[in-house]
């Protein structure tokens, strides 16, 4: 298909909106573009930038459902970020008492990586530049 040429945006629905505000901006750094409350909707959209021009939206719903906690599930799997040092970012998570997974080495990649979770038990995967 023409026409689609990069990614735009992931969005991400969260159950409580100040825990993951501050885990995505203050713990993970992710610059505040905008954010907006939605009246009609009760509910708040925080768009954030990641790196030089990747976006993730978080919303807040009242009583959203329960994601299905199996990352084999149909769906989406997890969202993976490139970090400059695993080593670095590793040390600094479990500083703010992010519990990290053990470091794995990709075999088709030799590269490492690893997985934390967002206060919501979103897989959030860590993968070596």
């Amino acid at each position: 298909m023409k026409g689609i040429n990069k990614f735009h945006h992931a969005a991400i629905i969260v159950s409580d909106y100040p825990k993951s505000k501050r885990f995505y901006t203050e713990i993970l750094g992710f610059k505040i573009i905008s954010e907006t409350y939605r009246y009609e909707r009760q509910s708040y959209k925080l768009d954030l930038k990641v790196g030089e021009q990747d976006q993730i939206e978080l919303f807040s719903f009242p009583s959203p459902p329960a994601r299905v906690d199996d990352p084999e599930a149909a769906g989406l799997r997890h969202l993976a970020f490139q970090v400059d040092d695993i080593n670095t970012t590793v040390a600094y998570l479990e500083q703010q008492d992010v519990e990290v997974e053990p470091i794995r080495i990709d075999p088709l990649t030799n590269k490492p990586y690893t997985f934390i979770k967002d206060p919501d038990g979103l897989p959030l995967e860590l993968y070596s530049k």
